[in-house]
């Protein structure tokens, strides 16, 4: 079973879990965030469990540090939706693992009594299909709007638009590491290895 939560992503010269938008997180329930290593110039990452943020917290973040943040929603390793906010207010969408996503999104018949059934018909796959073509038109949008976030950012010029959307178009079996490669092409510097 793969991690199901949060990846928060942003800057701070301290801890980000120390950053007023985390003050709400109990302080036993804070021994629980995982941080990443951290990348040279205050960026962090930090894997929180479900329950430990809400959608609000991201606006929250940006106000707090005066940096443009993200989160990506994960569900147990398999995909995740990528939200990001710049210090302006300006956000974007993308969503990683496109065809994962497209298999759990994938919308049911409402007369639907056995999923199990379900999954086994052609009328699932066209399901699948219509909803991986559906995620995949996103795809040159968020990749745009992802690059404008990172120039926002103070970053970018590794990668053009087509290298980002070669990258939200792929597969990783954890997609924590396509996370950290997003991350990577968008030209946040990478983290010192250990």
């Amino acid at each position: 079973m793969g991690f199901s939560g949060h990846l928060v992503f942003g800057r701070s010269e301290r801890s980000l879990l120390e950053v007023p938008a985390f003050g709400s997180i109990h302080r036993e329930l804070k021994e629980t965030v995982h941080a990443w290593l951290p990348r040279p110039g205050g960026w962090q990452t930090l894997q929180l469990d479900h329950g430990l943020w809400e959608e609000e917290d991201l606006r929250a973040l940006v106000e707090c540090t005066g940096q443009a943040a993200c989160v990506a929603d994960v569900y147990d390793s398999d995909v995740a939706l990528v939200t990001g906010m710049s210090a302006d207010g300006q956000s974007w969408r993308a969503c990683l693992n496109l065809q994962v996503a497209a298999l759990l999104w994938a919308e049911e018949p409402e007369d639907l009594d056995d999923q199990s059934m379900w999954v086994n018909t052609p009328e699932f796959n066209e399901a699948v299909q219509r909803k991986r073509a559906e995620l995949d038109a996103e795809v040159p949008a968020s990749a745009q709007d992802a690059l404008a976030w990172a120039a926002a950012a103070g970053v970018g010029g590794v990668a053009g638009q087509s290298e980002i959307e070669d990258l939200l178009r792929s597969q990783q079996t954890f997609v924590e590491d396509l996370f950290d490669a997003l991350l990577d092409r968008l030209g946040f510097p990478e983290a010192a290895q250990r």
